[in-house]
Parts: structure tokens; C-alpha cells; sequence
């Protein structure tokens, strides 16, 4: 599915995969109207979104942006220093923001949330690593 052509999927992308209006108005219209039966919220590996969410980066807009990541940051916990030096670290965030986004899905989304209720539509989380390009659902 991931080596598909521009118009087999429906596809919305920002950094750091959070979840607001724009995109689940895109994601309604994919579902409830196209009949997408299912969405992919995918983080993936070393991503400077994260990095950028964990170490306060403030530049323009992407201070707006990175602010939407920082619930993840927050959540995660870590054994090591929490700067986007520690991998560990960065990980754990990457994949806490996955799962929040999909919690948001249905959470901030009627449609959604009755689309999953009626067994017409499914949510999954993956990270994909970038230096081998594989993808691992999370569970």
C-alpha cells in the first residue's frame, strides 16, 4: 500500500502527524464520502518534527505547529535526558504522538467515531523506519 500512485489513496500529510480541523474535514470527506475503510496515522523514525516538539524550537510558524506535539512529549517517559539527542527518547515521543492522534480521531470527530462504531471503518498506527523503510503497526 505505501508504493501506491498519487489518486489510490487518499493521503493528508503535516509534520509531525497531529490532528485538527483541516485534517479531519479531509478525512471525513475520505471516509463518509469517498468510502475510505481505513486510516493510517503514520510517525516514522528520527523525525525533526518530534526532535524540534522536544527541545522548544520557536521559529515563525513551526512554533504553532510544534506546540501540537508537545501532549506527546509530555506523556512520554524516558530512563535517559529528555533532549532530542537521547534516540530512546525520540522514539517513545514518535509513537505516543501516533496513538494520540488516532485517539483524537474519534475523539474530535463525530463522523468518525459513528463510522468506526458501525464496523465500516478502522484506525491504525504505524512507524515506518526511515533507514529501511519498513513499516511496523503499533499495537
Amino acid at each position: 500500500v505505501f508504493d501506491q500512485r498519487i489518486g489510490d489513496v487518499f493521503c493528508t500529510r503535516v509534520a509531525g502527524n497531529f490532528i485538527n480541523t483541516d485534517f479531519l474535514g479531509s478525512l471525513e470527506y475520505a471516509t463518509k464520502v469517498v468510502g475510505a475503510r481505513t486510516i493510517v496515522v503514520l510517525g516514522h523514525s528520527d523525525c525533526g518534527a518530534i526532535k524540534g516538539a522536544i527541545d522548544h524550537v520557536k521559529r515563525g510558524n513551526l512554533t504553532a505547529t510544534l506546540a501540537h506535539i508537545q501532549p506527546a512529549v509530555t506523556a512520554s517517559k524516558t530512563s535517559g535526558e529528555r533532549t532530542s539527542k537521547n534516540a530512546a527518547f525520540v522514539q517513545t515521543v514518535a509513537e505516543t504522538n501516533v496513538r494520540m492522534g488516532m485517539a483524537a480521531l474519534t475523539a474530535k470527530s463525530p463522523v468518525i467515531k459513528g463510522l468506526i462504531k458501525a464496523g465500516q471503518l478502522r484506525i491504525a498506527g504505524a512507524m515506518q523506519d526511515l533507514p529501511t523503510g519498513r513499516v511496523s503497526f503499533l499495537a
